[in-house]
């Protein structure tokens, strides 16, 4: 079992910079692979980026690319989202989620637990 706390969401204008982070609390973390998704209003959940269990691997939608990175820190058991040169069309709701296996995981159903979100919004 593993439970997902987001945070670091908020207002930030058209070109600004954020950091989401996610905590973890569960003994699986450091074998589960991560990842961050989003959801704007009407609009389906989408992944946004992940992270394999080491850390080694990554994956990024290619609205993303360029702009988002994503890490973890398997000590102190969070995963962060570093969000650069926002756009409108990043506002959404940001989740966190952690996969049952250990390896790169870029497909919404994999994924078992899952955080409450954190609101993300750009102004232009």
């Amino acid at each position: 079992q593993v439970q997902l706390i987001e945070s670091g969401g908020g207002l930030v204008q058209a070109g600004g910079s954020l950091r989401l982070s996610c905590a973890a609390f569960g003994r699986t973390f450091t074998s589960a692979g991560m990842g961050w998704f989003r959801q704007a209003p009407g609009k389906e959940r989408e992944v946004v980026a992940a992270i394999d269990s080491k850390g080694g691997a990554t994956y990024y939608a290619d609205s993303v690319k360029g702009r988002f990175t994503i890490s973890r820190n398997n000590a102190e058991n969070t995963v962060t989202l570093q969000m650069s040169t926002l756009k409108p069309e990043d506002a959404a709701v940001y989740y966190c989620a952690a996969a049952s296996r250990p390896d790169l995981v870029t497909t919404e159903p994999r994924y078992n637990y899952w955080g409450r979100g954190t609101q993300v919004t750009v102004s232009s």
